[in-house]
């Protein structure tokens, strides 16, 4: 016996739908490739400084280009529902959102030196003048931290805003990108800890995203972004690094709950909703 024909016509519909949101997710990590692959062939010519220091800007640049086609290509406002609000409370944003995943960060490494699995201990790396530390994490930020934040609390998240709630467009954006992470560079040997170090991403993506629905911009993502980055300074030796990221796994989700629950961060009106390319601009664009 065949299916109704109201079975077929949902069936075909729920396909359609997870067709679209599949292509929605893979449009920010191909541009997001495309850019990065881009630059790096760009810069191979170069010596190593001059790549160091033009690659980054490069990859924000190029982001920036290939989003603002493909948005106008396909019928969306450029800028609006990105989260790029116009605002002095930009920068300290991004302050806040660092401050903010360091100190979970830190808490997980307490947590992990209390459990015997680590020890305090100092960096192995040479001192070098903060003004040195400053533009390294300057550079980071244009190289992954303020891309990777506009591709997906920026623009996936405006796209899904479409079909999803906010708190499963929060989940889709983090574990999509999240996934990603099962594939990245880092201290993680074995299965069991690359997929610690998988979940952890999940929960750091997690915390970027509440504040991101909290404030309606993503200059504190972008904060909560960087402080993975900045984490590497905390003077920690794990003898076992699978709890440690077990342990800051669980401190990045209680930040992203005491977010998302807690009182309100929002400073700002939120970033209008995207709309199609020949409506009149708002009035609160980019």
């Amino acid at each position: 016996m065949g299916l109704r024909p109201d079975v077929r016509v949902t069936g075909r519909r729920l396909a359609s739908d997870g067709m679209r949101i599949l292509v929605a997710i893979l449009v920010p990590i191909a541009i997001l490739l495309a850019v990065q692959f881009g630059v790096s062939a760009a810069m191979s010519p170069l010596p190593e400084a001059a790549a160091n220091f033009g690659g980054p800007p490069l990859v924000t640049l190029g982001v920036l280009a290939l989003l603002y086609a493909y948005r106008r290509l396909t019928g969306r406002h450029p800028w609006a529902g990105l989260g790029l609000t116009r605002t002095w409370w930009a920068l300290p944003q991004v302050l806040l959102g660092a401050l903010a995943g360091l100190a979970a960060l830190f808490a997980g490494c307490a947590v992990t030196v209390w459990a015997g699995a680590a020890a305090w201990g100092s960096a192995a790396t040479s001192p070098e003048p903060p003004a040195m530390y400053v533009l390294a994490f300057t550079l980071v930020v244009f190289q992954a931290c303020f891309p990777e934040e506009l591709l997906f609390r920026g623009h996936l998240w405006d796209v899904l805003s479409d079909r999803f709630g906010p708190h499963g467009v929060l989940v889709v954006t983090s574990v999509s990108f999240g996934l990603l992470h099962l594939l990245s560079q880092s201290p993680a040997t074995g299965a069991g800890e690359r997929t610690l170090f998988m979940v952890q991403a999940v929960a750091l993506f997690l915390l970027c995203g509440a504040t991101r629905q909290r404030t309606g911009a993503i200059w504190t993502a972008v904060g909560v972004h960087l402080s993975i980055y900045l984490g590497t300074l905390i003077p920690i030796t794990a003898a076992d690094y699978g709890v440690q990221l077990a342990f800051q796994t669980i401190m990045l989700a209680l930040a992203a709950a005491l977010v998302l629950f807690g009182p309100t961060l929002r400073t700002h009106r939120p970033a209008p909703r995207a709309v199609r390319a020949d409506a009149p601009s708002p009035s609160t664009g980019a």
